[in-house]
C-alpha cells in the first residue's frame, strides 16, 4: 500500500520522490509506504490552499455548515471502517476506536452549528457606532498526534473549515492511515478542491516546513511540549497565531470522604483507556493517608485483571502501544520507577501470553515520591503512580509539583473543599467526582508547560478568525484644531 499526499484535489507523490515506511503495532511489520513531504510539497499545498481560500471564505456560514454536516454524514457512513483502520494503525482497542469515530462526526456537526450562530458585536455611543467584523484568518496548518489521529484531526479540521479557512493537514507519521479516508469524504461533501490538503511526512521536515511557511498565519498543534517549544520559536519570525495542546501529568486527588468505588472506577479508566496514550490521563493518583493502603490494594487488584490483548478483540481493554520506539520509552520509565525505589504492585512487564507486539500490562506503582521521574515526567502509557498525602494543603502542593498543568480530577463529598482545591490546583481543566467528560462548548487547553491557547466551541472560531473594528461617526466629532492659529 502507498499513501500519497493530497494537494489541490489530487493524490500526488512527494516532489523529490521521498518515502518512509510505517508498521502496525501488533506485528511491527511494514504495511505501507508513505510519501515523505518536504519544503516543496508544503509550498505546493500552501499555494493551492491560498488560491482556494477566497472561494471557501466567500461561502456564507449556512452553506459552510451544510458542507460540514455532509462531512459528518460521510464519517458516519464509514464508521466501522474508520474504527477498524484506527485500531489496526494505532493499537487502540476496537471498542474505544468506535467511540473515536463517532466523536469525529459529532465534531463536524457541532462546529456546523457554531458556525451559523457565530456573531459580530456592535457598540454605540451618543456620537459613534462601532462594529466588529470577523473574517477567516487564511490558511491554517494543522499538525496532529498519533494517539487518536482521526478524532483529533476532526477536532482541528471542523472549526478551521467552519471559520472559512483553507487547511494543510500534517498527520502524525506513525499513524497516517485513517487520514487517507478524508479526501473522499471531503470531496463527496462538497469541499472545493484546494481547501483541504494533506502533506504526510516526518515532523522535523514536513511539520517544520509548515510551521515556518510565511503563507500560513495559523498553526494548531497537539503533541509533546519539547516540540511545542520548537514550533513557538519557528513561528516567532512571522508572528503566527498558535494554539498548542501539549503534554500533561495530570493529578487525580482522592480524599478520604470520596465515594471510593466510583473513584477507583474513574481513576482506572482515566489512565488505562486509550492504552494510557492520552494527554489528559490522570497518571498521578494522590490519595489521602487514611485510605491510601486500601486504595493501593484495590487499584492493584483491578489493574491485574485488566484485559490486555489483540486490539481488534472487543474484550480487550488495553491494546498494543503505537510504535516500538514509544514502547521502549514507556518501558524505560517502568525501569526508572523500579530503580528509584517505587513499589511495583501491578504489571510492569509484557503479559506472558503476548510474546510479540508492543504490549504492556496495566502498571501501578505505589509509594511514589515527587522527586521520582515517574512522578514528574509524562510517560504516555498504561502506567500510574500512587502517592499519599496528609491534608488538603499537601494534596495541592503535590498536585502542582510538576511543570505540567493540563487536567486535574478531584474526588470528595465536601463541596466547599471541591471548590477550594479546584481553584488552587494549577490546571487548565478540572473535573470533580468525574473522569474526563468533554463538553464541546467549553475551552480545552492547559497552563504552564501544557500549552497555550484554548480550543472548543467559540474559542476555536476565535482562533481561526481575525476580528477588525470599524468606527462610524454619527455626529461630527469635536476635534481640537491643531495649527489653526
Amino acid at each position: 500500500m502507498r499513501l500519497p499526499h493530497y494537494i489541490g484535489g489530487m493524490h500526488v507523490p512527494s516532489a523529490d520522490g521521498a518515502e518512509f515506511e510505517v508498521a502496525d503495532p501488533v506485528t511491527n511489520k511494514v504495511y505501507a509506504t508513505v510519501a515523505a513531504g518536504g519544503e516543496r510539497d508544503i509550498d505546493d499545498a500552501v499555494a493551492v490552499a491560498t488560491a482556494a481560500f477566497p472561494r471557501w471564505a466567500a461561502f456564507d456560514t449556512r452553506r459552510r455548515a451544510t458542507v460540514l454536516n455532509r462531512i459528518a454524514d460521510g464519517i458516519e457512513a464509514r464508521a466501522a471502517k474508520i474504527a477498524e483502520t484506527e485500531t489496526f494503525d494505532t493499537g487502540l482497542p476496537i471498542t474505544q476506536a468506535r467511540g473515536q469515530a463517532a466523536r469525529a462526526a459529532e465534531n463536524f456537526r457541532f462546529f456546523a452549528d457554531v458556525a451559523v450562530t457565530m456573531h459580530e458585536d456592535a457598540f454605540r455611543t451618543p456620537g459613534q457606532l462601532g462594529y466588529v467584523t470577523r473574517d477567516p484568518a487564511g490558511v491554517a496548518g494543522l499538525i496532529t498526534p498519533w494517539n487518536t489521529p482521526f478524532m483529533l484531526e476532526s477536532w482541528k479540521l471542523a472549526p478551521a473549515l467552519a471559520a472559512g479557512c483553507a487547511v494543510v493537514l500534517k498527520p502524525a507519521e506513525w499513524t497516517p492511515l485513517s487520514a487517507s479516508l478524508l479526501p473522499e469524504i471531503m470531496t463527496e461533501a462538497g469541499v472545493p478542491d484546494g481547501v483541504f490538503n494533506i502533506v504526510h511526512g516526518i515532523g522535523e521536515q514536513a511539520g517544520a516546513a509548515l510551521v515556518a511557511h510565511p503563507g500560513v498565519p495559523r498553526i494548531s498543534f497537539t503533541g509533546e511540549t519539547t516540540t511545542g517549544r520548537l514550533i513557538m520559536a519557528a513561528a516567532a519570525p512571522h508572528l503566527k497565531g498558535l494554539s498548542m495542546e501539549l503534554g500533561g501529568k495530570s493529578p487525580c486527588l482522592i480524599f478520604a470522604d470520596a465515594d471510593l468505588d466510583k473513584a477507583v472506577d474513574s481513576s482506572l479508566f482515566g489512565v488505562f483507556s486509550l492504552n494510557g496514550e492520552r494527554c489528559t490521563a490522570g497518571s498521578r493518583i494522590l490519595a489521602e493517608r487514611q485510605i491510601y493502603d486500601e486504595l493501593v490494594t484495590r487499584l492493584a487488584a483491578r489493574a491485574k485483571r485488566i484485559r490486555v490483548g489483540d486490539p481488534s478483540d472487543p474484550k480487550t481493554e488495553i491494546g498494543a502501544l503505537v510504535h516500538p520506539e514509544h514502547y521502549a520509552r514507556v518501558l524505560s520509565y517502568v525501569q526508572a520507577g523500579r530503580d528509584e525505589g517505587a513499589r511495583l504492585v501491578a504489571g510492569g512487564a509484557r503479559p506472558a501470553k503476548l510474546p510479540t507486539g508492543n504490549y504492556l500490562a496495566a502498571t501501578v506503582f505505589a509509594d511514589v515520591t515527587p522527586g521520582m521521574r515517574i512522578f514528574r515526567e509524562e510517560i504516555f502509557g498504561p502506567v500510574v503512580c500512587v502517592t499519599p498525602f496528609d491534608n488538603e494543603s499537601s494534596a495541592i502542593e503535590l498536585a502542582n509539583a510538576t511543570s505540567y498543568g493540563l487536567a486535574a480530577y478531584i474526588w470528595t463529598s465536601d463541596l466547599s473543599r471541591a471548590h477550594r482545591v479546584a481553584h488552587s490546583v494549577q490546571s487548565g481543566m478540572t473535573w470533580v467526582n468525574s473522569h474526563n467528560v468533554r463538553d464541546l462548548r467549553t475551552p480545552f487547553g492547559g497552563v504552564k508547560s501544557s500549552g497555550l491557547g484554548r480550543e472548543g466551541g467559540p474559542h476555536s472560531l476565535d482562533f481561526y478568525t481575525q476580528t477588525r473594528m470599524v468606527h462610524i461617526a454619527l455626529t461630527p466629532p469635536k476635534t481640537p484644531r491643531f495649527g489653526s492659529e
